[in-house]
């Protein structure tokens, strides 16, 4: 098998580790359409998606001689309380840390995915012909875990993000892992990083799966290899306002994405398409971007990584999913907590002009989970969104949503997965 992946950097001879986290040692190494007037959905009752709860406790050992790159999982005694990563938990912010492991598992094209491992996080090597260096054949999921004070792990929905995987690598041409894979694999990863999972309400494991064409592709045409890895690092808030009010600014040039393109999955080269517009903004002043349809240039969309509700009397509305716009999973989530909570959620085509005449909005993702919007620039008028901070409907749904990741109120939902 034409190997365009070669992963380096990683420890030959791992030290034996039985039934004790914290004897794993941070590794050093750097590692677009005419739109009726209302066409969407309504919703006035929600069906949870109803899965078992899953529960997976490990610790790490190296007792495989033919790979000692590869960590087994066994159990460890209930009573072992793994030691912190010793990092300033009161000061986190939303950036990357190294931790000690990360996850790969290969396949080529045509073929499935098997068996992943683990192995001490570090820098990879890619083949210069690599599909995801130069046709950017690749794809990113993102998801969180967080830490109990019972000392308990969740993660929050992870069934979703390997669905949503499955239909962009469609889209991209990839294989793809199935369902229970993936969720295996973020359990393991985040499990052999459990050091790094910061302390209750101080932050989360932000979980970054990518799904890669690594083989070497000159022709244009998809890659020969395809490579799934994980790595984690503890987070703190997207924003530095936290959860204040953000500062937004409406794009009328650039798009993020087009009809018939590839708005509608996650792949990579969506973000880097952004970022242009989104740098202009901020050495404005402005906390991101939020950009309109391409085609009539007057209905939203997204903001650069993050979806937007618009908030009026007793109605939350939000962008439809008409292939321009990402699914968020939050986005998801926090439309059937809305709707439990008595608000009528709709999902339609909404114009920049019942934007600025809203009582509220607040945009919504993964990284941020709920973000209230303190006011937005559109042709040189601003228009700001209440008086007293965050707004009402934002803040019910931010407690609601985090204290149900949290594991903080009882999941109705069945959306937590509950590691240990």
């Amino acid at each position: 098998m034409e190997s365009g992946a070669i992963f380096a950097g990683l420890h030959p001879n791992l030290t034996p580790i039985h039934h004790h986290h914290h004897l794993l040692g941070p590794s050093r190494r750097t590692v677009k359409l005419l739109p009726p007037i209302f066409t969407g959905k309504r919703h006035s009752c929600h069906y949870p998606l109803k899965l078992p709860n899953q529960s997976h406790c490990a610790c790490f050992s190296n007792n495989n001689s033919e790979n000692a790159n590869t960590l087994q999982v066994d159990s460890p005694p209930s009573n072992v309380v793994p030691e912190l990563a010793d990092i300033d938990w009161d000061n986190l912010g939303f950036g990357f840390t190294s931790t000690d492991y990360m996850y790969i598992m290969k396949c080529s094209q045509g073929e499935n995915f098997s068996e992943g491992e683990l192995q001490r996080f570090g820098n990879i090597e890619l083949s210069p012909s690599a599909g995801i260096l130069n046709y950017g054949q690749g794809l990113f999921e993102g998801l969180k875990a967080y830490r109990k004070y019972d000392g308990n792990i969740l993660l929050f929905r992870p069934e979703e993000n390997a669905l949503r995987l499955r239909i962009g690598a469609e889209r991209m041409c990839m294989p793809s892992l199935t369902v229970e894979q993936f969720v295996v694999a973020v359990k393991e990863t985040v499990l052999a990083n459990e050091r790094w999972i910061p302390p209750p309400g101080k932050g989360s494991l932000y979980i970054r799966p990518l799904l890669m064409g690594s083989g070497a592709v000159l022709g244009l045409a998809p890659a020969p290899e395809y490579t799934f890895l994980i790595y984690v690092s503890p987070v703190g808030n997207y924003f530095k306002e936290g959860l204040a009010p953000i500062h937004l600014i409406v794009e009328t040039e650039m798009h993020r994405a087009t009809p018939g393109g590839t708005g509608g999955v996650k792949t990579i080269g969506n973000y880097a398409a952004v970022l242009k517009a989104q740098s202009a903004a901020k050495a404005k002043g402005f906390s991101d971007v939020l950009y309109l349809d391409s085609v009539h240039k007057r209905y939203l969309e997204e903001v650069s990584s993050c979806n937007v509700f618009v908030v009026k009397g007793n109605v939350i509305s939000t962008p439809s999913i008409k292939g321009t716009i990402l699914p968020g999973i939050t986005r998801k989530s926090v439309i059937d907590v809305a709707v439990s909570q008595g608000y009528l959620v709709e999902e339609r085509f909404i114009t920049v002009d019942e934007l600025l005449d809203a009582d509220e909005v607040f945009c919504t993702g993964t990284a941020v989970v709920i973000s209230p919007v303190g006011s937005i620039t559109y042709l040189g008028k601003r228009v700001t969104y209440g008086s007293k901070g965050v707004g009402l409907v934002s803040q019910q749904l931010y407690s609601a949503l985090t204290s149900l990741q949290m594991g903080l109120t009882e999941d109705k939902m069945n959306w937590i997965v509950e590691l240990k």
